[in-house]
């Protein structure tokens, strides 16, 4: 089971290469002091739940903890790559849906935190004070948005399900980031107005991208299903 799980893993790092490009992550210096320490006061509590739940899900099993490398693995990578966005700036997928259908979204919090830690380190996507604004939205509302939706609607479809989980999984993480910026940066303007302008800089191309991650999801969750059902069987039973 672990040699097709890095397998699995190989090829992704194999397929898609990240680059550097101008990121949809916060980056230094767009927020004030206060708006970046109010962020990360809010993630602390949901990276510490994440850690205890990855220990205790990944303790008695080690296949476990070779999926979550994987999960985390495709977090990055999908993450990584940036297109073009019609407006100058660019946009990217989030990847962090799958992980949360499988470890559920505390877990995610924590893989989220080390993927944004290691991009602004080493590809200069995002920033290390405004670690926490980007951890918020990518690695908390992203992934607990999916894991709810999922939940919905998992016993009607399992298949729309997934897509819809990572679509607005996807979709809320940039509505969330828009919202940041806007209270940020309004200044003595309407904070609607200013959210307005920063959302529409992403909503033409994120939209489309978001419905290739959310089949991508899809494709990967069955893939995972089909050769590691009994361990995500044991953690359907822990979330």
């Amino acid at each position: 089971m672990r040699k097709k799980h890095t397998l699995l893993l190989a090829l992704f790092l194999c397929l898609f290469i990240p680059y550097t490009a101008s990121a949809m992550h916060i980056a230094e210096g767009f927020l004030s002091p206060g708006w970046c320490i109010t962020y990360f006061v809010l993630c602390i509590p949901f990276v510490i739940i994440g850690i205890k739940q990855i220990k205790t899900k990944t303790s008695t099993n080690k296949d476990l903890k070779m999926l979550l490398a994987l999960v985390a693995a495709f977090c990055f990578v999908i993450s990584a790559l940036k297109l073009p966005s019609v407006s100058g700036s660019s946009s990217h997928a989030t990847g962090t849906a799958l992980g949360a259908l499988i470890f559920g979204p505390f877990a995610m919090s924590v893989v989220g935190s080390l993927v944004l830690l290691f991009q602004a380190l080493l590809l200069a996507h995002g920033g290390l004070t405004t670690l926490g604004a980007n951890v918020f939205s990518m690695g908390i509302v992203g992934p607990f948005v999916s894991f709810f939706i999922y939940k919905i609607f998992k016993n009607s479809n399992k298949k729309v399900a997934i897509f819809l989980a990572a679509f607005l999984g996807d979709l809320s993480t940039y509505l969330i980031t828009s919202i940041q910026m806007a209270l940020a940066h309004s200044g003595s303007g309407s904070v609607i107005a200013a959210f307005g302008k920063f959302f529409a800089i992403f909503a033409v191309t994120q939209i489309p991208l978001a419905i290739v991650e959310g089949i991508f999801t899809v494709i990967i969750f069955e893939f995972i299903e089909k050769h590691s059902k009994e361990e995500l069987h044991t953690l359907e039973e822990m979330i």
